[in-house]
């Protein structure tokens, strides 16, 4: 964990140190936000801040992991992974803001590449990791073999996470926070299980969202958009997948879990009842309308966070799986 700590303080300060300069190199590029005119109407004033900013992060990241990492075969996957979701991200940030093309990437293109990235994932985490295509499930004597089907669950989780952590991107600061406490819960969980490259990854993760939060939280002066966004997703599910713990973060996510809901309900019971369950979907815009100031459901998110985070840690005391 020394070497954790060591790579969560270089990410950090790597990215408040590239911040300035990237976020001006930003603006220049007129990569200046769109604000939906059926959101929250206080957002209003957010038209025009720069997005793109998951690239702060995904520099920090990188570079403090291989300073401080050994450059391990599970560490090179989860660099792959997770570089591979931001430049995804990144193109349809690209087509989106900067080419003003209002649908970025085509859905079958994005699509393409998650699945593509979902079978790697699997493919070397079975074949060439050695980790199986068995599904650890806590409290549970043991885990449950899935054979091919364990491809279809890393697909699901991979697009899954990555989806719920762009969900949560809608408030400053807010998917940044509770990443920074899932990233470095994971830190943790990947320490337990003697991996330590992955400890330091997850600790670079923690440490560049934290440093970006001096640039994203309110008033932000930049947003991660889908570069920031789709790469964290991926860096988390992509540890869970390598630390057996797919189940698991389900419960470290727990915020994404219930943005990812919200919207699913809100949808669901539009289409057979006419009726909105919430305000407004995702769950922050709901609480947002209830008369709650940003900061403060931003504060009440991070704090749900923690509790997931501490649930999370003793069922892991209780119970361990078997990965890497």
């Amino acid at each position: 964990m020394q070497y954790a700590l060591y790579t969560a303080i270089a990410s950090c300060i790597i990215t408040i140190i590239i911040g300035p300069f990237l976020i001006k190199t930003l603006t220049k590029l007129k990569t200046g936000q769109n604000i939906r005119d059926d959101g929250p109407q206080t957002h209003l004033i957010k038209k025009g801040t720069p997005s793109m900013g998951g690239i702060i992060m995904l520099i920090a990241m990188t570079i403090s992991t291989l300073i401080f990492a050994e450059l391990t075969p599970a560490l090179i996957l989860v660099l792959i992974i997770t570089l591979g979701h931001g430049l995804l991200g990144f193109l349809d940030d690209f087509i989106k803001i900067v080419l003003k093309r209002s649908m970025g990437l085509k859905a079958k293109e994005k699509f393409l590449g998650q699945v593509i990235m979902a079978i790697g994932l699997a493919y070397f985490a079975d074949k060439y990791l050695g980790l199986g295509t068995d599904l650890w499930i806590p409290f549970v004597e043991n885990p449950i073999e899935l054979g091919i089907l364990y491809y279809v669950l890393i697909f699901f989780v991979l697009v899954g996470t990555t989806n719920a952590v762009n969900l949560t991107d809608g408030l400053d600061g807010l998917a940044a926070g509770t990443t920074l406490i899932a990233a470095g819960t994971y830190a943790i969980i990947a320490s337990t299980f003697n991996a330590p490259s992955l400890s330091c990854f997850c600790a670079a993760t923690a440490g560049a969202c934290l440093g970006f939060l001096r640039f994203n939280s309110y008033p932000a002066k930049v947003f991660m958009g889908d570069t920031g966004s789709l790469a964290l997703g991926a860096a988390l599910a992509t540890v869970a997948v390598l630390t057996k713990t797919e189940f698991l973060l389900l419960v470290v996510g727990g915020v994404y879990v219930l943005e990812t809901l919200s919207v699913i309900i809100q949808v669901t019971s539009f289409k057979t009842t006419g009726k909105r369950v919430f305000k407004m979907s995702p769950l922050h815009h709901h609480f947002e309308l209830l008369g709650y100031s940003e900061t403060k459901v931003v504060t009440i998110f991070w704090a749900a966070g923690l509790v997931f985070t501490a649930v999370a840690l003793i069922i892991l005391l209780f119970t361990k799986s078997g990965g890497i």
